[in-house]
């Protein structure tokens, strides 16, 4: 037997309203290394209102923020799956459901392709019509269909970049770049600390894709000597929780490395998750 339409329908709209009102236990175990290293007296109260705030979100399934972001999907389709149009449709009916359950903050733009840029039309008062444009897909072993839902908040895409780099052919240029983009957004950003997300790809799409890739799948519990090497230098920055100084200005960072071109340059897609995300949760059926 296939997989039911409505079992993805209902698993999707489970996974958006739990990436949308939990912490992941990722997530907490970095807050819990933060606290031990954290001498400033300010940032640790910052830092602890981030937990309280996220205990009381879980206990009574409440939204993490005002801002409840934008959902993104990326699916993963068995190869030996039986997966096809209306079952996508019913990812996108079950993203609509979770939205009205969580709820969502309506903030959909009404109008045609002038107006939604002008805003001129105003918003529409239902948030389940905050839906993803479009699916990453890719296929795995197996049977089994895994779906993951991000909710991205306006903050961290407002000082996001994705930009070439002159790398030199040396891996310290490009990462020395990629620090000096994330002190500078973490600095702007104002609701830290933050995890900070990196693709390298050879275009912008790749890059971007790469980086979304790792924000869904990267361990925020097992990092790698080059995300230790990035958060520590980010941290060296002093902005601290909420700016407030201290050692913390980045609990985290998640890199994904992909296909590189024989090129002079890098793409590279930075993104400073706030204190709250990534928000994110996978579900599978099958």
């Amino acid at each position: 037997m296939g997989i039911s339409s409505e079992k993805i329908r209902e698993a999707t709209a489970e996974a958006l309203v739990r990436a949308g009102s939990s912490f992941t236990p990722g997530l907490r175990a970095a807050y819990a290394r933060a606290l031990e290293v954290e001498t400033d007296e300010r940032s640790l109260w910052a830092m602890r209102q981030f937990l309280e705030n996220a205990d009381v979100a879980e206990r009574r399934t409440l939204p993490l923020c005002d801002d409840t972001g934008i959902p993104h999907v990326l699916l993963e389709v068995g190869e030996f799956a039986e997966f096809g149009g209306a079952h996508l449709g019913a990812v996108t009916e079950g993203i609509a459901e979770g939205l009205r359950r969580l709820p969502g903050r309506p903030m959909a733009v009404l109008g045609d392709e002038v107006q939604r840029i002008e805003q001129s039309q105003g918003l529409s008062l239902h948030s389940e019509d905050v839906i993803p444009p479009a699916f990453s897909v890719k296929r795995i072993p197996g049977d089994r269909v895994r779906i993951t839902i991000l909710l991205l908040g306006g903050g961290p895409e407002i000082r996001a970049k994705t930009y070439r780099i002159f790398h030199k052919h040396r891996m310290e240029t490009v990462v020395d770049e990629v620090v000096q983009w994330g002190i500078e957004a973490v600095r702007e950003l104002g609701c830290t600390p933050a995890v900070v997300a990196v693709g390298l790809g050879r275009t912008h799409f790749e890059a971007t894709s790469l980086m979304l890739e790792a924000m869904a799948r990267g361990d925020l519990e097992r990092q790698t000597p080059l995300e230790l090497q990035i958060t520590e230098k980010i941290n060296a920055g002093g902005s601290g929780p909420l700016g407030l100084g201290g050692r913390v200005s980045v609990l985290a960072t998640l890199v994904n490395i992909g296909p590189q071109r024989a090129s002079g340059v890098r793409i590279a897609s930075v993104r400073t998750c706030c204190g709250i995300e990534p928000r994110r949760a996978t579900v599978e059926v099958g």
